[in-house]
């Protein structure tokens, strides 16, 4: 009965840029437990929307790299479910997990996001209950447990998860004044805010290839390390918490330049990429801007 229901109640969007190499996998665990996926390709050069067409996803594609939040925003438009699941290319759900997750919905019916057991490449169970933005239950120091059954938590990871689609179109999707990261920090906020609960589910398992969404490209690390400081302090000061931008602007400037004396290239892209970022943000830099992405976009 359950894998009856899956096909007429729920839709996946995935977001690809560069992730041919990853959507045969997660497609195809989808099609196995009949979910239709959609596809937003954000200008890919590997051929990943071909890849998505062929593999029977239907296909919207972005002239140009729109960023996670606004492509996510554009395939959960264009689905017609009662729920959506956004999933990550490089994410692959087990047999039965997006039943699972529905099940959960059904019993759980004020929640209002709800994500699998997300195992991570070492078999790690990811399960870190912590964002800077989370409203309760804060655990500054990281402390990693992990529950024995479903569980109510104060942030989840974006990577995947099921969420009801008016919802999620009444809250306004994704924050699109945000390229790349924090988006699911800034989502987690605003459920809860509403007075809805995010929900861990144990009966529904992921298997995270993490860092495997996109293929390595020159300049790739220091863009994302970018944005990484920047969204940091645009969220930060999104809920009036202290800005962090000084003071990562400091401390990655002097890491680049010990990189820098050691030749060393790839510490070099990541501190250097958020000195730059957290620099941007204090200079009033939009993200959008950067990415050469002008068209209107959703403030706050």
């Amino acid at each position: 009965m359950r894998a009856a229901t899956v096909p007429t109640s729920v839709t996946a969007v995935v977001v690809a840029y560069d992730s041919a190499h990853a959507l045969p996998d997660c497609l195809g665990a989808l099609a196995r437990d009949g979910v239709p996926a959609i596809v937003v390709d954000n200008a890919s050069t590997d051929g990943s929307a071909e890849a998505a067409a062929r593999l029977g996803a239907a296909v919207i594609r972005n002239g140009v790299n729109e960023g996670y939040g606004r492509a996510n925003n554009r395939g959960v438009a264009a689905a017609t479910t009662p729920f959506v699941l956004i999933i990550n290319p490089d994410v692959i759900l087990d047999p039965g997990a997006v039943a699972a997750l529905l099940d959960a919905a059904a019993r759980y019916p004020d929640a209002g996001l709800l994500a699998p057991m997300l195992i991570e490449p070492d078999g790690r169970v990811f399960f870190q209950p912590r964002s800077l933005l989370a409203p309760y239950l804060r655990n500054p120091a990281g402390v990693e447990w992990l529950p024995e059954g479903d569980c109510c938590a104060p942030f989840l990871s974006g990577a995947v998860f099921l969420m009801r689609r008016d919802l999620f179109t009444v809250l306004g999707g994704f924050d699109e004044n945000i390229f790349l990261f924090y988006e699911d920090d800034d989502l987690c906020r605003r459920i809860a805010d509403a007075g809805h609960a995010l929900v861990h589910v144990a009966g529904a398992v992921a298997r995270h290839g993490r860092g495997r969404s996109s293929a390595p490209a020159p300049g790739r690390i220091f863009r994302g390390r970018w944005h990484q400081a920047w969204s940091r302090a645009y969220v930060s000061r999104k809920y009036g918490l202290p800005n962090p931008a000084p003071a990562m602007a400091l401390k990655n400037a002097v890491k680049a330049l010990g990189a820098a004396l050691l030749f060393n290239r790839g510490r070099m892209a990541r501190y250097g990429g958020s000195a730059a970022g957290a620099i941007a943000a204090l200079r009033g830099v939009d993200a959008l801007d950067y990415q050469g992405i002008l068209d209107r976009r959703k403030g706050f």
